[in-house]
């Protein structure tokens, strides 16, 4: 006897706009081989050096020069640097997408409203009219919503039936924090390696110094000063580096957490407007 297996499907979700970057990996990549770029061909211009010699001293303490003199970890910092910045664009271009086309609050108090006067077809049209993250989780509600009122799950008790739009509500979501949360893991780590990578870059310039004095012979204050500065301009980037990356993530964790907040809200009211509509029902 011929059987037939009903495979279930996962819900898709309809973004339109760019919903982020999957593989940063080559984001990276490329913020590398920029520091590495700068770091050769502009800090180390002739221009910066006496006698145009990158390997000796610096031409009127100039900046670049100095930052050039902190060696081979500069490049390092200055990658971790353009990555904060680049995933920080990368993440306001997907939560701009996320939030929908309309200003988050406006469209949850209006859904609120529609559900309040039972006007689905309303809320229908406003989730089609804000689109992203949020209006995905909240036609996958109201979908649920309509599914419970049909006559293929009249057997279900109220409670299961309230529990079913609930789950629909919690499983869209876990399908759109995904998207939200990507690369964050990045910058967050990038949060303690900057300020950890300019120390590293500081205790060698000191060790090259102090290496470089004990072989003199003597005790030059001046060059010791200047191997100090040099050194030092790693902690300075390394610090910078930390400085914008925890305030890029602290900035897009709170944007999450104000977008999931609306979402269990909207859940919610969902939820609870089923159960009024219904009260006749056991």
């Amino acid at each position: 006897m011929a059987t037939t297996q009903q495979k279930k499907v996962a819900p898709k979700k309809s973004s339109e706009g760019f919903t982020g970057v999957r593989n940063a990996f080559w984001i990276i990549v490329v913020c590398f081989v920029i520091a590495v770029c700068f770091f050769k061909f502009f800090l180390g211009m002739p221009d910066h050096f006496v006698n145009g010699d990158p390997t000796g001293a610096v031409k009127d303490s100039n900046i670049w020069g100095t930052i050039y003199k902190g060696g081979v970890v500069v490049p390092l910092i200055h990658t971790l640097l353009l990555t904060v910045i680049a995933l920080s664009i990368e993440r306001i271009l997907a939560l701009r997408t996320a939030f929908g086309k309309g200003a988050l609050p406006k469209f949850t108090a209006n859904i609120k409203d529609a559900l309040k006067a039972n006007d689905f077809d309303k809320a229908f049209k406003l989730c089609n009219q804000q689109k992203g993250s949020v209006a995905n989780v909240v036609l996958a509600s109201l979908n649920a919503y309509k599914d419970m009122e049909s006559g293929a799950n009249a057997a279900l008790k109220k409670s299961q039936k309230v529990a079913k739009i609930q789950q629909a509500h919690e499983e869209a979501t876990q399908l759109e924090m995904p998207t939200l949360t990507m690369n964050l893991p990045i910058i967050a780590t990038i949060v303690t390696l900057g300020t950890l990578t300019g120390l590293l870059g500081t205790v060698t310039g000191m060790i090259r110094s102090f290496a470089a004095l004990a072989a003199g012979g003597g005790g030059d204050s001046l060059a010791l000063s200047t191997g100090i500065s040099e050194a030092l301009i790693n902690t300075a980037f390394g610090i910078a580096t930390s400085w914008c990356a925890v305030v890029s993530y602290n900035y897009f964790t709170n944007k999450i957490d104000k977008l999931t907040y609306a979402l269990d809200e909207v859940g919610y009211t969902i939820a609870q407007t089923y159960e009024a509509n219904h009260a006749d029902e056991a």
